[in-house]
C-alpha cells in the first residue's frame, strides 16, 4: 500500500458509505460563462457560499411577503413559505438562484472543487468523464430567443461573455467557418470550457492521490431520450446525458449502438466491484496520466480508443483565457 493508506483503509471501513465513485457529465469545476446562453444569466459555477444563500433567502422571502423589508427574517418565516402556491416558489428566478449547493458548513466545508485540489477528499478509485456535446441541448433551449444567426453574432456572444483579448484568442481557436453553421461552434466551445475541461482538472487534481480513468462518450448519432424537440441546425449528437440509454438500455439501439452500450456496461460493473474497468473483448481502459488520457466511447471499428482529451478541446486556451474555468477559487 502506498504511504497513508492504511488509514485511508480504515477511514473506508468507518464510513461504509462507498468505495468507488462515478463522476458523469459535470466535475466539481464545471462552470458557464456569463451570457453564454442568455444576456440575463450570469456565470454559473454548481457550489456557491452558504451565507449568500442565506441572504439571498432572506431577501426572496421579503419580496414573496415573508419578512419585512430591510430586516432580518423571522422564524415564522419558514412557515409563511409553506403557505404559499407551490408555483410562487418554482418560478424560474427562484429555480437558478437556489440551484447551486451551499459550502462553508458542517456537511461542506469546502469549496469541493478547492477541496479536490488540496487533496482534501474521501480517498477511492474515481471514473469520471463528459459527453462530447455536452452544451448542446442547453443551448439549443435559448436558440430561438437568443439566436447565433451569423458571424457577426458569433462574435458578439463571444465578447459579450469575455473580454476582448479572450474573444479574440476563442475565435481563433474556434473560427465558425470551421464548423456547420455558428451556432454549433458556440456549443462546441461552451462543452470544452464548460464541461471537458473542467472535468479533466478534477481528474488531474484526483490522479495525485487515487486511481482515476476518465471517458469522453462521443456518439455522435446518439438517440434523443430526453423529449425535447430537436433544433434545427444543432442536432444534439452526443449531448448532456446522452450516454445513459447506452448503460442502462432505455432506447432502442443500433447494431453497433448495442456493441458500445454492452462494452460500457462491463466496464461500469467491473469497476464497481473491483475499482478497475475492464469490459471482456473491449479495448483496455488506462489510468488516467497527463497529457489527458482518456477513453473515447463512440461505436464501430476504432470508437473505443485512448485519446488526448486536453489537447483535442484546447484546454490550454481555456485554462489559461477564463479564470473563472480554471478553477482560480
Amino acid at each position: 500500500m502506498a504511504a497513508g493508506s492504511q488509514g485511508q483503509s480504515s477511514e473506508i471501513r468507518r464510513t461504509g458509505r462507498f468505495h468507488r465513485a462515478v463522476v458523469q457529465s459535470g466535475s466539481c469545476s464545471t462552470t458557464m460563462p456569463p451570457r453564454s446562453l442568455l444576456p440575463t444569466l450570469g456565470t454559473y459555477e454548481p457550489f456557491t457560499p452558504e451565507p449568500r444563500t442565506v441572504g439571498d433567502g432572506a431577501a426572496a422571502a421579503v419580496r414573496l411577503g415573508c419578512g419585512p423589508p430591510g430586516g432580518a427574517v423571522e422564524t415564522g418565516a419558514v412557515d409563511c413559505l409553506r403557505r404559499l402556491d407551490a408555483r410562487s416558489l418554482a418560478a424560474p428566478e427562484l429555480m437558478r438562484r437556489f440551484s447551486p449547493v451551499s459550502y462553508g458548513n458542517a456537511s461542506l466545508p469546502t469549496e469541493p472543487r478547492r477541496a479536490l485540489r488540496e487533496g482534501r477528499f474521501h480517498r477511492v478509485p474515481v471514473m469520471l468523464g463528459t459527453t462530447r456535446d455536452e452544451m448542446r441541448v442547453f443551448l439549443g433551449q435559448t436558440l430561438a430567443a437568443f439566436p447565433v444567426a451569423d458571424g457577426a453574432a458569433y462574435r458578439a456572444r463571444l465578447e459579450q461573455s469575455s473580454d476582448a483579448g479572450t474573444a479574440r484568442a476563442v475565435e481563433a481557436e474556434y473560427p465558425a467557418a470551421a464548423y456547420p453553421n455558428p451556432s454549433v461552434a458556440l456549443a462546441t466551445l461552451l462543452s470544452d470550457a464548460s464541461f471537458t475541461c473542467p472535468s479533466l482538472r478534477d481528474a488531474d487534481a484526483l490522479a495525485r492521490h487515487v486511481p482515476t480513468y476518465g471517458y469522453l462518450f462521443a456518439d455522435g448519432d446518439a438517440p434523443n431520450a430526453t423529449g425535447l424537440p430537436e433544433v434545427p441546425g444543432l442536432p444534439y449528437a452526443a449531448s448532456r446525458g446522452f450516454e445513459l440509454p447506452y448503460l442502462f438500455t432505455s432506447v432502442p439501439l443500433g447494431a453497433p449502438q448495442r456493441e458500445l452500450a454492452d462494452r460500457m456496461a462491463g466496464y461500469w460493473t467491473a469497476f464497481a466491484r473491483t475499482g478497475i474497468p475492464a469490459a471482456a473483448g473491449a479495448p483496455a481502459w488506462p489510468r488516467y496520466r497527463s497529457p489527458a488520457s482518456v477513453l473515447n466511447l463512440a461505436p464501430g471499428a476504432g470508437g473505443i480508443r485512448t485519446v488526448d482529451a486536453r489537447a483535442a478541446h484546447h484546454c490550454a486556451l481555456w485554462d489559461a483565457r477564463w479564470p473563472a474555468a480554471g478553477g482560480s477559487g
